[in-house]
């Protein structure tokens, strides 16, 4: 898609946030064609020096953005990046509860010079007795439910990936582009905020929903009860695995066809899902037996002519080379700030049946300083005397 095509062309953001979930945010904005202008200290975020599982969430979440790096604590920074925000139409932060009241960096103001703005801060509660608390994505997990969840009995664990920060930061852009609707009827910005625990709390609402409607607490995912006979991860010839589901009436007479399982298909009391399951114990061993006798690739081959639901069971590192992301796009070439050229995952939608690709490469740190601050109105000199001031970097 070209700038002009993609949906927030001409929407300015100014992003002071770190880690996962405000980059996240930024991130969304960003690839549907905001101008993200991502504001670091002189040293550079942070978040571009976490090594193990933080190591790649700097190349994931800041690609087509601006880097410009300024001191924000000195009397002169605080000014450039006010003169920055009074000119955007959105402002993304994600600090401690009272630390940008505090700097000057506060909603209210702000949005003094600035009442059109769109003031979004990522949260780790929203407002009540727990708002003033620090969180991280895993304390979310933890207090809401979610590791419960995820992890056999008596052995929490947080999911594999950033789920509540990236969801966070989702439901923050949802209501930082209902915040743009409303200012474009009424002329006025607001501030918005999302959070990590109801964010959490809002993902693990039908395990809240099936404890209402049964008045039977869920159990953890590891030995929940299914609710579908045929819904497992199964072994193959080959030593591989497949997941495999059968979720309907339909699915389960193709089922028994491309199977040849005639018995099973004229039984009348597997014809519907209750007495499928009813009869899980007896179905499941009988099913693990066929399907040691294929080799992955053929199991999914036969799944895929009938219809089911299959998957294999793949690492992260396996998409790089799944041919569905390579064909349709969903794979965007970047190169990280240690400078290899990777490929990772675009924004997963289209829009008119076309992808929003990449604009901007992940940003250098400091990398767009000079340009941002032209734009501003300073001079190649006045920008020279700052970065030699150590006010810009």
């Amino acid at each position: 898609m070209t700038d002009q095509e993609l949906p927030l062309a001409g929407i300015r953001v100014v992003e002071l946030s770190h880690m996962v979930m405000g980059p996240s945010a930024g991130l969304l904005l960003a690839d549907l064609g905001a101008d993200v202008v991502k504001v670091e200290p002189l040293a550079g975020d942070n978040t571009r020096r976490l090594r193990g599982s933080g190591a790649g969430y700097f190349s994931m979440y800041n690609r087509n953005k601006r880097s410009v790096c300024i001191d924000l604590k000195s009397e002169r920074g605080r000014e450039i990046a006010q003169r920055l925000i009074s000119k955007a139409d959105i402002f993304i932060e994600n600090f401690r509860p009272g630390a940008m009241d505090q700097a000057g960096y506060g909603y209210d103001e702000l949005a003094k010079d600035n009442p059109g703005l769109l003031y979004y801060s990522a949260r780790g509660f929203l407002s009540g007795p727990y708002e003033q608390r620090t969180a991280l994505d895993e304390v979310a997990q933890m207090m809401g439910g979610l590791a419960y969840m995820t992890g056999p009995p008596g052995q929490p664990l947080r999911a594999g990936a950033s789920v509540v920060d990236v969801a966070g930061g989702m439901f923050g852009v949802i209501g930082i582009l209902s915040a743009l609707e409303m200012r474009r009827r009424t002329g006025r910005g607001q501030r918005i905020d999302s959070a990590l625990f109801e964010s959490t709390a809002f993902l693990v609402g039908q395990h809240m929903a099936q404890f209402a409607v049964t008045g039977e607490a869920a159990p953890p995912m590891p030995v929940r009860v299914s609710a579908w006979a045929i819904y497992d991860i199964f072994d193959c010839r080959d030593e591989k695995q497949v997941f495999v589901g059968v979720v309907s009436d339909t699915q389960w007479k193709k089922f028994c066809d491309y199977f040849s399982l005639d018995d099973l298909a004229g039984d009348e009391s597997l014809e519907d899902n209750a007495g499928r399951v009813a009869r899980r114990d007896q179905l499941i061993p009988r099913v693990r037996s066929l399907f040691l006798e294929f080799s992955a690739d053929e199991l999914m081959e036969r799944l895929d002519r009938c219809g089911l639901p299959y998957a294999p069971i793949a690492r992260p590192e396996d998409l790089f080379e799944d041919p569905h992301l390579l064909v349709s796009g969903g794979l965007l070439d970047v190169t990280t700030p240690e400078g290899q050229r990777t490929r990772l995952p675009a924004l997963p939608v289209q829009m008119g049946r076309k992808r929003p690709g990449l604009r901007r490469d992940v940003p250098k740190q400091g990398e767009h300083t000079r340009e941002v601050m032209q734009e501003l109105g300073f001079t190649d000199a006045d920008v020279d005397a700052l970065i030699d001031a150590r006010v810009l970097a």
